[in-house]
């Protein structure tokens, strides 16, 4: 998409120094709606996304009135916004109160556009079992919503385990305590035979459990959206053909919890790194964000429990520049994937001027940057500078839809100095341009006991026993 946008955009104060096209969203969200603000009858949008189970969330915006010359931005500016809250609370059902034409936009884009009918399929069919539906109507579904607690069970002999894109995890824990972990390289995305999961998973979980007297229970994070143990979409078998998705893959966690007899549970790897980061820092209100092969998210409500948010920050828009990268899975432009993730250092490294052979693996890929940082190479410097950067932009546009008292980023792309140089960049935007959520949200990354063990605690203790 490099068509120019009607939506006005902002350059950043700080400008990403291997991106200077960034164009962030909330610097874009902000000014928009203080346009509407300052202009007389400026129709306010309120918005209900409907999940399965009849959770109900509610939105408003302001957008322009139809006679005003800007007006042309408000179907951009509605889509970007509600894509934004699909892919963060998730639904199938989208109510719209506001102008008509804006509703009939919604619709078109979701049933005629490349991007739309990703989401549509994504969201709403596999998450939710319904194709997205846009609503145009004054009632509004009265907003309800459940929350509960997240594991924290530490009792007994468990296992825990995270898989990745790149790697899968897994560790044998003992009343809290880790004694034993072993991470092993896997290849999940492009497999076709879903033998390759379940034998890989299966191979871990019988590692850990020889090194315990008996097994009380078994928690799992991975990427993707799970919902009683049962997996809706994932990434990590994106590979498999549908038919044998739904033979072996659907019910994959189900069948692990017959097989070995004892309470299982998996949830989104986001989750878990919320619940790690609540755990390690002793807070709430917290918003994990894992930078690796994919981005993963997950947030813990003020009062420590989690919610049915999908959390799914690698769809989100962050850049709305539309000529901004584009997602090689969905088709749309600046999603967070692209800034957040081992993509976002393979995307940077030919502007950074390093080269790299074109089947180079993106873990090498990482690799190779981390240890071109290493030796004080000022060209993989400049990579951790724009992906700092890009952060510090999208932790003000996240704070515009989360309560957030934490930010804990961690994951692969945050490994060593890199890391350090992400965060100072995250920081020094916040306080450039957003002082008062900068005085208020605490920015921090995992100490070393939380990097090697936290994780696999935090999924230990999922299941109640």
């Amino acid at each position: 998409m490099n068509t120019p946008s009607p939506l006005p955009l902002v350059a950043p104060r700080l400008t990403p120094v291997l991106d200077p096209a960034f164009r962030p969203a909330v610097l874009a969200n902000h000014a928009f709606r203080e346009l509407c603000y300052a202009t007389p009858g400026s129709p306010l949008v309120r918005l209900a996304l409907e999940q399965a189970d009849g959770s109900v969330f509610h939105f408003a915006t302001p957008v322009l009135p139809a006679a005003h010359p800007q007006a042309g931005a408000n179907p951009v500016y509605l889509e970007r916004f509600v894509k934004f809250l699909l892919w963060s609370r998730g639904g199938w059902r989208i109510y719209l109160d506001g102008p008509k034409p804006l509703a009939e936009a919604l619709t078109a884009h979701y049933r005629d556009t490349a991007p739309g009918r990703f989401d549509s399929n994504m969201v709403g069919e596999r998450m939710f079992d319904h194709p997205l539906e846009v609503v145009h109507s004054r009632d509004l579904p009265a907003e309800q919503a459940t929350t509960k607690p997240l594991g924290r069970h530490l009792q007994g002999c468990r296992i825990g385990f995270d898989l990745g894109g790149s790697d899968r995890k897994t560790a044998a824990v003992v009343d809290g305590q880790v004694v034993f972990s072993e991470e092993t390289v896997w290849d999940p995305y492009p497999q076709k035979d879903p033998r390759y999961h379940v034998e890989g998973i299966m191979d871990s979980l019988t590692k850990a459990a020889a090194h315990l007297p008996r097994v009380d229970a078994i928690g799992g994070s991975a990427a993707g959206v799970y919902v009683h143990n049962q997996v809706k979409a994932a990434s990590l078998f994106r590979g498999v053909p549908p038919d044998l998705f739904e033979q072996h893959v659907r019910n994959l966690f189900r069948d692990l919890q017959q097989q070995w007899g004892v309470p299982l549970e998996v949830v989104n790897d986001g989750e878990v790194t919320a619940l790690a980061g609540s755990m390690s820092l002793n807070a709430n209100a917290v918003l994990g964000i894992a930078l690796g092969t994919s981005t993963a998210a997950g947030y813990v409500t003020p009062e420590g429990n989690i919610t049915s948010w999908l959390n799914e920050l690698a769809f989100v828009p962050v850049d709305l520049n539309p000529a901004a990268a584009t997602d090689e899975w969905s088709g749309d432009y600046g999603c967070g994937v692209q800034y957040f993730s081992q993509q976002a250092v393979g995307r940077l490294l030919p502007v950074a001027g390093i080269a790299t052979p074109p089947d180079l693996p993106l873990p090498k890929k990482l690799e190779h940057v981390q240890a071109l940082m290493k030796a004080g190479d000022y060209r993989a410097r400049k990579i951790y500078e724009t992906i700092g950067v890009y952060l510090g932009y999208s932790i003000a546009h996240f704070a515009d839809f989360y309560d957030l008292e934490h930010l804990l980023v961690l994951g692969r792309v945050t490994s060593g100095q890199g890391g350090e140089i992400i965060l100072e960049g995250a920081r020094a935007v916040l306080e450039v341009d957003f002082p008062l959520l900068a005085a208020r949200l605490k920015l921090s990354t995992p100490d070393e006991k939380m990097k090697r063990h936290g994780q696999a605690i935090a999924a230990a203790s999922l299941p109640a026993v």
